[in-house]
C-alpha cells in the first residue's frame, strides 16, 4: 500500500521533521489504522508484527481527528 492511499490523522508535514519522517498515525480506505514511530524493542512480538513508539501528544491528536 503507498503513503498515498493513506489518510493521515496527525501532522501537516510543515514540523522540523519534515514531510514524512515524523511519527504519525494514518488511516487506510478500510478503516484500519497505520502508526508510523519509532521502532521499539520492549518485547518481541509475533512473527509478522512490528512494534513502533510515538509520542502520546501524536496518539491524542488522531484520536481528536477521528472526532472521539
Amino acid at each position: 500500500m503507498a503513503r498515498e492511499e493513506l489518510t493521515r490523522l496527525t501532522g501537516n508535514g510543515n514540523g522540523t521533521c519534515g514531510e514524512d519522517d515524523c511519527p504519525n498515525v494514518y488511516r487506510t480506505a478500510s478503516g484500519s489504522i497505520v502508526v508510523q514511530g519509532d521502532v521499539s524493542d520492549a518485547f518481541t512480538p509475533s512473527q509478522g508484527e512490528g512494534l513502533v513508539e510515538i509520542p502520546e501528544g501524536v496518539l491524542r491528536e488522531a484520536v481528536r481527528a477521528l472526532g472521539r
